[in-house]
């Protein structure tokens, strides 16, 4: 392939510019459309911008600690360097660069005391580099290798299909909440550096490896924010991940993970050191009914389970279950609704801690729930190719669970906005 020529700096520049002043196109598939055309011949060539932005809005309207609401925001722009266009590369060899910017306050942390975070985009309040990674085939088509600074969440522990961000809450959107509670590894935007492999062995099949370095004192440091370098090194987290995906008119994905985290840890309850903890995880999404009468209109059903070390992992056990229905309604393809149940499990050990510390202060500790749970109910309204509007509807039992605290059930109503660039 013949490498393509570059486009002048000021001429892309201005491209960018007049993309905000554009007017959109009702056709359009991002907000600020495709800059006089400069950024359909920049992705021609090799280069692809992109960009996000989601809101998200939460009322608590009964129980928890306070009635009142909180705002939390996530900006995120990428480009990708496409160097099989750029220079003739012709093993899929690809750059990606992302920014990432979060603001804003938790309705968990200030109006319900609850340990799954209501609003999925908050955390991390700082601007911060949150990918720089190269990935290629090696070899074979079938064998993909990324490595560089970026999030394991990104290729591993979540479903591809991206069912579960239908939710607003963490618990579902994402990840299994105890991977990243009990252990080294990172989930968006948190990075680390590190190398991912995904083999395909089979036309159905995919084993991904990867090996992460472990680095808690950068966890939420604005002051690494562009530091690519680890702080402290305590270990290596290394997730064997095995997938299986079909095709057809009910399509499926199922994911059988483990991962493993060399760190010394303090065991729960104890002065002694742990040597290293662990995890598995078992990840579902199948379609269980299509319509004959309107394309498009599909139910499926997602599973989720987590168990993280018991030694160490104050959050041990996940369980979520729910289910998705795309285009609910004729006329609206790309309306979802969602319904989810999900239940956190604390580990005992900390209980006993908290128990303890309880009975020596002379307090009474209450009489708890062994978990935390969460249902959850929730449209998504396209309302443009770019922009989506979520109702969504929250009921949390067992908010201090994990606390400790006596705390009311809690009714949260919420908005979540997403708009592509």
């Amino acid at each position: 392939m013949t490498p393509t020529s570059p486009i002048p700096l000021g001429r892309l520049l201005l491209g960018l510019a007049l993309g905000a002043a554009l007017p959109v196109q009702a056709d359009d598939t991002t907000l600020t459309g495709d800059w006089g055309g400069l950024r359909r011949e920049l992705d021609a060539q090799g280069i692809r911008f992109t960009g996000d932005y989601s809101g998200e809005t939460a009322y608590n309207a009964h129980g928890g600690q306070h009635r009142s609401a909180r705002y939390s925001q996530n900006l995120k722009l990428g480009v990708q360097f496409d160097l099989g266009k750029l220079y003739g590369f012709n093993n899929g060899d690809r750059i990606q660069v992302t920014i990432n910017d979060r603001r804003g306050n938790s309705a968990s942390e200030d109006l319900v005391g609850n340990r799954l975070p209501i609003q999925e985009n908050y955390g991390g309040l700082y601007t911060r580099l949150t990918e720089l990674s190269y990935e290629r085939t090696l070899f074979t088509p079938a064998l993909n290798v990324k490595l560089g600074y970026m999030a394991m969440g990104n290729d591993l522990g979540g479903l591809d299909s991206g069912i579960l961000c239908n939710f607003m809450n963490a618990g579902f959107c994402g990840h299994p909440l105890n991977m990243s509670g009990g252990s080294g590894w990172t989930n968006y935007p948190n990075a680390r550096l590190g190398a991912r492999v995904k083999y395909d062995f089979a036309p159905n099949w995919q084993l991904r490896v990867a090996a992460f370095n472990v680095d808690p004192e950068s966890n939420g440091n604005s002051s690494r924010a562009w530091k690519l370098s680890p702080k402290h090194t305590t270990g290596t987290v290394v997730p064997i991940e095995l997938v299986y995906k079909h095709a057809g008119n009910l399509p499926g994905e199922y994911k059988l993970g483990y991962y493993y985290d060399s760190s010394d840890v303090k065991r729960i309850g104890s002065s002694k050191e742990v040597s290293g903890r662990g995890g598995h995880y078992l990840l579902i999404d199948q379609a269980v009914w299509a319509s004959d009468s309107s394309a498009g209109r599909v139910l499926h059903a997602f599973g989720q389970y987590s168990a993280a070390s018991e030694a160490a992992s104050p959050f041990s056990k996940w369980y979520g279950a729910g289910v998705v229905l795309y285009k609910p309604f004729e006329g609206r393809p790309r309306d979802t609704l969602a319904l989810g149940y999900g239940r956190a499990v604390p580990n005992p050990r900390s209980r006993e801690v908290q128990e303890l510390a309880a009975f020596n202060a002379g307090n009474d500790y209450p009489n708890l729930n062994n978990a935390e749970q969460l249902i959850e109910l929730s449209y998504g309204y396209q309302a443009t190719p770019w922009l989506t509007l979520r109702p969504d509807v929250q009921y949390i039992l067992e908010p201090g669970a994990f606390s400790g605290e006596n705390i009311d059930n809690a009714l949260v109503l919420g908005l979540q906005v997403k708009a592509v660039f």
